[in-house]
């Protein structure tokens, strides 16, 4: 198995040697889920040359390298026939937008090399059921070719021996219905309907078992889709050109175009239909990552919730995520979950660890989280229990298992907020018809500061209309343009239904398409596509003329989407270019904007992002506390409203507008000390102003208005610091370290006592210290910093619990807990 860049070249009468092609070959992963075909070839066409010497030369290898055979012929083949049927599916997991297109097929120079669609006779009738052929043949020389219908060979996992057999068949509503009866039916008989009350779903993970390409019934199907016989045809998935090679990809095109549209109707379709059936719920990843021959958008059409995934390390969920929000959003769904935090590092991660990865799954549109994952321990002698090296562990023998409500709780708050309303983007990408297809591509590139969707055929042709100038989808998402992919292949289907939207007031960018992919009424479906084309793009060349007007509506072409949107107005609805590590996502419930923010990097940010909303007043939603504050720290301009912002490393941040602003004057600088400071200023009830300050020194307040307002000589006491020893008791330590005294704080690492040292679980850290008297004031906070904390920790005052901290800052105010004289501290 290996992969390797390849040059065919040939030797001229003159003894030097020139290229004919470059290719590459890659058969780097022998599994059958990456295609059934596991030895199929690389087959690669070229120009005809007349010679007795070509060599190969291999280079960039990687793998074991070794050839079965090189064939040279000079019979004309469809090139990459093996994987254009899907025998050879993309080697890794993500396979990227154009990893399932080629370029168009170069013709053979003599029409006797290519077989002639009359001169293909179905046989069939004539092979008796003992498979003896029976045929009265006709002049010339005939190849007979039997073709079949097998299973793929592979079988589902991870599943125990007794629970492993061959897959089912994907493309079949009656065989996905008996696996389900023949596995969650059997568990359904089990549990009586009243003690039914936890089971509301069946998952059906990611796709990673293999593809396929027929099925009973296909034969029927294709007929009856694209009006031509595909028995006819079937010498094309031995190689052999039919018609010509343009007409041979056009129907291994339309095969693979069914295989996808069969895949979603069939079987996540069939799937959701008996899950229906036993008032359950289909939740499904809509992808695929080995071997997956669908279109991840139409995949994931018929299920009741989608899923993506990301992994705690790494790259997956690059594409993953928001392939499920996307199909989540054109079809619908509320709720886009994830699989989170997949893929470990064993026993060493922790909230605060996980944040930055899960707030960029936020931000690309998912609103709720599956945490993978959580494994049955039954044994308490045995800690940390039972893992598995595809999952964080979110079970009860986790060291901080205990520790992490306050942690689920911003989960809970940034969830809550996320599913509420529609999304906000201004950018559908089209991702094309060509199948299979696990994600889009943003061409033009998506400018800064705006949010996209990817969109389908499906969506576009069934769901989508145009009002005021927006594509409005039935729920209400909706998008100012639409950006065709860089494809000169279309169906006219779509085509039109592209037209007659951009005729309504939509804006659409991109080149016009010259042809249709399939062969469905070929050749007339080449001259509608042209035709459709050639109305809609009259005026609007790409050179002379970039943009045209198109009855109500334009088209663009050969521009940047920067260009374009300043042309329809549009400003960015996010805006920060002073700190391009914020990333952001935007939510709209009625007439209440709700933006969440994450700083996904590790240095403290104080930005005034610009934010395009206009006449509210901004409110800061802290979802690590719960806290809201209705900040005075902006300023109402021309493209919507600038806030100003502090957010901490990794630190995250909701920002609401909900409230028409009042007409006083705002906070647009602070200074202390007679420089300028990034302070807190937040609006009380009484609409007066009320300025945070933890230092003692003089304040100065600047006002829209031109008004000043100067605090001079700020009292702030200077910080008290708790010495002395500590009493420290670890939890699970056994009777030994019950009560061991401290002298200081410092690592458990660095103590000399290995069962400290090697210590992982919880301690309880207690110490008595005095608070003096006349120390409480109106309006004055008493800050506990436990300065560096490995990882989380609980404070009590008192006896009363305070707060559950799992991130940096670890800071609590614990003012109203602490009394004159004697206070009990106590830290786990």
């Amino acid at each position: 198995a290996f992969k390797a860049e390849c040059d065919l070249q040939v030797r001229s009468e003159d003894g030097s040697w020139h290229s004919i092609k470059r290719f590459t070959f890659d058969r780097s992963n022998p599994s059958v889920q990456v295609g059934p075909m596991v030895q199929g070839a690389v087959v690669e066409a070229f120009s005809a040359q007349t010679s007795c010497r070509f060599r190969v030369l291999f280079r960039d290898i990687k793998g074991k390298a070794g050839l079965a055979e090189i064939h040279l012929s000079a019979a004309a083949r469809v090139e990459r026939y093996i994987e254009k049927q899907l025998g050879k599916m993309f080697p890794t997991p993500q396979p990227l937008w154009d990893a399932y297109l080629w370029p168009q097929p170069q013709e053979p120079e003599a029409e006797e090399l290519i077989v002639s669609p009359d001169q293909v006779k179905d046989i069939s009738r004539c092979l008796q059921a003992d498979g003896v052929l029976t045929w009265d043949v006709p002049e010339g020389e005939w190849i007979v070719l039997r073709t079949g219908m097998a299973p793929t060979g592979v079988k589902n996992a991870p599943a125990s021996p007794e629970a492993t057999g061959l897959e089912v068949d994907k493309m079949n509503h009656q065989a996905v219905e008996y696996h389900f009866n023949a596995y969650i039916g059997e568990l359904l008989e089990r549990l009586p309907p009243d003690q039914r009350q936890a089971l509301k779903h069946i998952v059906a993970d990611s796709y990673e078992m293999g593809s396929q390409n027929w099925t009973d019934g296909f034969r029927q199907a294709f007929v009856q889709r694209y009006g031509y016989d595909p028995v006819m045809w079937l010498p094309v998935l031995s190689g052999r050109i039919i018609a010509s090679a343009e007409q041979s990809d056009r129907f291994l095109w339309d095969m693979r175009r069914l295989v996808a549209d069969r895949v979603a109707q069939e079987y996540v379709g069939g799937l959701a239909e008996v899950a229906h059936a036993h008032k359950l719920k289909l939740w499904l990843e809509n992808y695929g990552h080995w071997g997956f021959p669908g279109e991840f958008l139409q995949y994931g059409a018929g299920a009741d919730h989608l899923s993506g995934e990301f992994w705690a390390t790494g790259d997956l969920g690059s594409i993953e995520l928001r392939a499920a929000s996307s199909a989540s959003h054109i079809y619908g769904m509320p709720v886009v979950s994830a699989e989170a935090f997949t893929g470990g590092p064993a026993f060493v991660s922790h909230p605060y660890a996980l944040k930055k990865r899960g707030d960029e799954a936020y931000a690309e549109g998912i609103n709720h989280f599956v945490l993978h994952v959580y494994i049955h321990q039954p044994w308490e002698n045995r800690k940390p229990g039972m893992n598995a090296w595809f999952g964080t562990e979110f079970n009860r023998h986790n060291t901080w298992f205990a520790q992490s409500k306050s942690w689920i709780d911003y989960l809970r708050r940034c969830h809550f907020l996320l599913q509420q309303g529609n999304p906000v983007a201004d950018i559908a990408y089209l991702i094309g018809e060509d199948t299979p297809k696990m994600t889009g591509v943003r061409h033009p590139a998506l400018p800064s500061g705006y949010d996209y969707d990817y969109i389908n055929s499906d969506a576009i042709l069934h769901r989508l209309q145009v009002k005021d100038h927006r594509f409005v989808l039935p729920n209400g998402t909706s998008y100012a343009v639409l950006v065709l992919p860089d494809r000169d292949a279309m169906r006219p289907e779509l085509l039109k239904k592209i037209v007659e939207l951009t005729a309504a007031g939509g804006t659409v960018l991109g080149a016009p398409p010259s042809r249709s992919p399939s062969m469905r009424g070929y050749p007339g479906c080449d001259q509608a596509v042209q035709e459709l084309a050639a109305g809609l793009w009259e005026s609007c060349d790409g050179e002379t003329q970039r943009m045209a007007v198109f009855q109500q509506g334009r088209v663009y072409r050969n521009i940047g989407l920067d260009s374009l949107l300043r042309d329809l107005g549009f400003t960015a609805d996010f805006s920060a270019p002073q700190a391009p590590e914020v990333l952001y996502t935007h939510k709209r419930s009625g007439d209440v904007d709700i933006y969440f923010l994450t700083n996904q990097s590790e240095r403290s940010l104080a930005i005034a992002p610009l934010f395009r909303v206009h006449g509210k007043q901004p409110e800061l939603w802290n979802p690590v506390t719960g806290e809201t504050i209705v900040t005075a720290r902006f300023i109402q301009q021309a493209d919507g409203t600038c806030v100003r912002l502090q957010l901490e490393p990794w630190g995250s941040l909701f920002v609401v507008f909900q409230k028409k602003s009042a007409k006083d004057p705002t906070v647009i600088k602070t200074l202390f000390n007679g420089e300028e400071a990034d302070l807190p200023v937040r609006i009380l009830k009484n609409g007066k102003v009320q300025l945070e300050v933890q230092r003692p020194g003089s304040y100065q307040l600047l006002f829209s208005g031109g008004q000043k307002r100067t605090l001079d000589s700020i009292l702030v006491p200077s910080p008290l610091p708790l010495k002395g020893p500590w009493q420290v008791r670890f939890i699970d330590g056994g009777a030994s370290l019950q009560s061991i005294l401290f002298d200081s704080l410092f690592s458990w690492t660095d103590h000399p006592d290995a069962n400290i040292e090697y210590y992982s679980g919880t301690a309880v850290y207690e110490k008595i210290f005095d608070w003096p008297s006349g120390s409480e004031q109106e309006g004055r906070m008493t800050l506990l910093d436990l300065g560096d904390v490995g990882v989380m920790a609980q404070v009590a005052v008192n006896g009363h619990p305070v707060a559950e901290l799992w991130k940096p800052p670890f800071v609590v105010d614990i003012g109203p807990y602490l009394q004159t004289g004697s206070n009990h501290l106590c830290i786990s």
